[in-house]
């Protein structure tokens, strides 16, 4: 499997002529999901959902799938009368996408703040020959089973490095790559770096520039 980052928290996946997208929302690449064979979208959140993105990868491809929650998929009735083939998840399903198995976890977001309501959220955690990748949205939910690679959120409103690094020892990934970063200014980011790594050393924690991308085996 090929991993890249669309910038922030969207990332493309590719392996065995299938491509899927996660998150492509607006603080992402224009075209990050131009070419793809499916869509995941985690929760509603503006840089984590775009329908102008949608549009785009919708035109590029016709037959594209989206998966999400119900919430989001009653919202995209416009885009299925265009033909997409609009698929909604939730905790404990599995589904193949873009010729990939992968298995629905996580339910809520992080809390923002106690008097902010806290919607749906849901993570995709994508199987590999190389192992499992694990996309958790705006959460920090740990998988039920295990994760060769998380991609782990590192700069929110809702979270702070305390909880980034017990998030990793908790979800024990082999690896993990930085997301939702769009926030970080180079300086913040080799701080968490840092952090990451005298707190959770066994885990071989990057992070990838937008367009840069890794493979994963």
């Amino acid at each position: 499997m090929r991993i890249e980052k669309r910038g922030h928290a969207c990332v493309r996946l590719a392996h065995g002529g299938g491509t899927l997208v996660i998150d492509p929302g607006g603080f992402s690449e224009p075209d990050a999901a131009v070419g793809a064979d499916a869509v995941a979208i985690t929760h509603e959140h503006a840089d984590h959902f775009d329908t102008d993105r949608l549009h785009a990868a919708l035109k590029a491809n016709p037959d594209l799938e989206i998966h999400t929650h119900a919430g989001i998929a009653e919202r995209l009735g416009p885009l299925a009368d265009l033909g997409a083939r609009v698929v909604a998840h939730a905790h404990g399903d599995t589904a193949r996408i873009a010729g990939f198995d992968v298995h629905v976890y996580g339910e809520r977001h992080a809390v923002i703040h106690p008097d902010i309501p806290v919607i749906t959220n849901i993570g995709f955690r994508v199987e590999s020959p190389s192992g499992a990748v694990f996309h958790p949205g705006d959460a920090l939910t740990v998988p039920e089973d295990p994760v060769s690679t998380l991609l782990v959120p590192v700069h929110a409103p809702w979270s702070k490095t305390a909880e980034v690094v017990d998030y990793l020892r908790a979800a024990s990934p082999r690896a993990a790559l930085a997301i939702h970063d769009g926030l970080l200014n180079d300086t913040g980011a080799a701080v968490v770096a840092r952090l990451i790594g005298e707190l959770a050393p066994d885990v071989d924690y990057a992070r990838l520039e937008p367009g840069q991308g890794r493979d994963l085996g």
